[in-house]
């Protein structure tokens, strides 16, 4: 009965979940590589099931004591903390490089759906009968678990398909061919790399700390746009409850635009560092702008929140999506096939301790510095993200000139290539 009472214990199970989803991230990758993917993925989709069934019964039974809500959330952020790293993994082994910005991208908007779709479906039983909020939920993800497991195949190799390039070198060794098929025993001598060995990997520092900052605004705008849309009047006119949330939708849908484009871009130029790093310096005038003008009407309230979805979310979709892909596929691993779903839930762990301190430290700043403060940290997040990539992107450009059709050599009917990490290497040279 007591507001202000009720948003500090809804808060405190909100951190509950994601704090155990974020330490539990940094496990999860390494138990799904020493694990069967199909196998890892019904569990985890089961425990995620019964944990919403679990608050979703507490409606029926009465159920009030705080010490059991945050036992749930924290066995269900622990559970489905098991998704990522898993099914980055399989989609890796589906999709190379080439094409795998644009279609990881495509693959990211469910995170934007499912935000939606857990706002709209909930809201039916809020008023009456909440619990079925969550055992609907709960009833969904079993059905969908049925799907996996009858259904998933984590690698082509299990159908007798060939795996996909994951680098573009003309002389590279593919691990399409018969002797690293996961159904020989070459994989079978594989052993999962540790945390600390993925740390080591080129790349995997800067992206995963440039995904800490991204997250963490991220997930702020996410959890407190609504909030703060209700509290500050658009065009002189207070939003209802619902206003504000329909309004904040739209930063899902700009982040479904942004998942797309930015997986995209980073195809087209063949460097997700530039790509990622070009969304977090745009992201910083629009986060003024939505500051600034965002109160004058609402039509522009809505542009402003849209555009600024598509900038924010963007850096982040992409790097806990393809950069992971790409790292846990790098050359330096040497072929090694279960590094995929360690990287991705090193990746992943480090950007949602940000999501989890993110809206926290958001809420804090709101209150004692205003929202102008709140702001101008999201600001400075996002421009020290981009500063940790400036190795990265310089790399990407010098390949650029070095590759450029000008600079190829041929003599002798042999071409002179140039890989990824800028060594120079022959290779024979077959005319068109």
């Amino acid at each position: 009965d007591d507001p202000d009472n009720g948003r500090t214990l809804l808060g405190t199970l909100d951190y509950a979940w994601l704090f155990s989803y974020a330490v539990t991230m940094f496990f999860s990758g390494q138990l799904a590589d020493r694990s069967d993917m199909r196998y890892f993925l019904t569990v985890g989709m089961l425990g995620s099931a019964m944990s919403c069934a679990l608050l979703g019964l507490t409606y029926f039974l009465n159920v009030h004591q705080l010490f059991y809500f945050i036992l749930v959330q924290i066995l269900g952020g622990a559970f489905q903390a098991s998704g990522f790293p898993a099914i980055i993994a399989v989609m890796s082994n589906w999709f190379g490089k080439g094409k795998r910005g644009l279609i990881m991208g495509i693959w990211y908007t469910h995170n934007q759906t499912g935000s939606i779709l857990g706002t709209v479906i909930p809201a039916i039983f809020a008023h009456n009968h909440w619990g079925w909020s969550f055992l609907v939920a709960a009833v969904v993800m079993v059905a969908m678990t049925v799907v996996i497991f009858l259904f998933l195949v984590a690698d082509p190799c299990y159908v007798g398909l060939s795996p996909p390039k994951h680098h573009l070198e003309k002389d590279e060794t593919d691990e399409c061919s018969t002797s690293n098929r996961p159904t020989t025993d070459n994989e079978s001598k594989q052993k999962a790399i540790s945390m600390w060995r993925a740390l080591f990997i080129p790349g995997m520092l800067e992206f995963s700390l440039a995904h800490f900052f991204a997250k963490m605004v991220s997930y702020s705008f996410l959890l407190w746009l609504p909030f703060y849309l209700k509290n500050n009047e658009i065009g002189d006119h207070c939003l209802t409850t619902f206003q504000s949330g329909a309004i904040a939708a739209a930063f899902d849908v700009g982040g479904m635009i942004g998942s797309i484009g930015a997986g995209l871009l980073s195809d087209l130029l063949n460097a997700r560092a530039v790509a990622i790093t070009v969304l977090l310096y745009s992201s910083i005038p629009m986060i003024f702008l939505l500051r600034k003008f965002g109160d004058v009407n609402l039509p522009l309230t809505i542009f402003l929140v849209l555009i600024t979805g598509v900038c924010v979310i963007g850096p982040h979709s992409v790097i806990t999506s393809a950069v992971s892909a790409d790292l846990g596929t790098h050359k330096s691993l040497k072929g090694n096939r279960k590094a995929k779903s360690t990287v991705t839930g090193l990746i992943n762990g480090i950007g949602s301790m940000g999501a989890a301190f993110g809206p926290l430290i958001t809420g804090a700043l709101s209150s004692h510095k205003g929202w102008d403060a709140v702001f101008y940290l999201f600001m400075a997040l996002y421009f020290a993200a981009g500063l940790l990539l400036t190795r990265l992107v310089v790399g990407e450009v010098k390949r650029w000139k070095i590759c450029s059709p000008s600079l190829k050599r041929k003599a002798s009917g042999r071409e002179m290539l140039i890989s990824e990490n800028g060594s120079v290497h022959e290779s024979e040279f077959i005319s068109s």
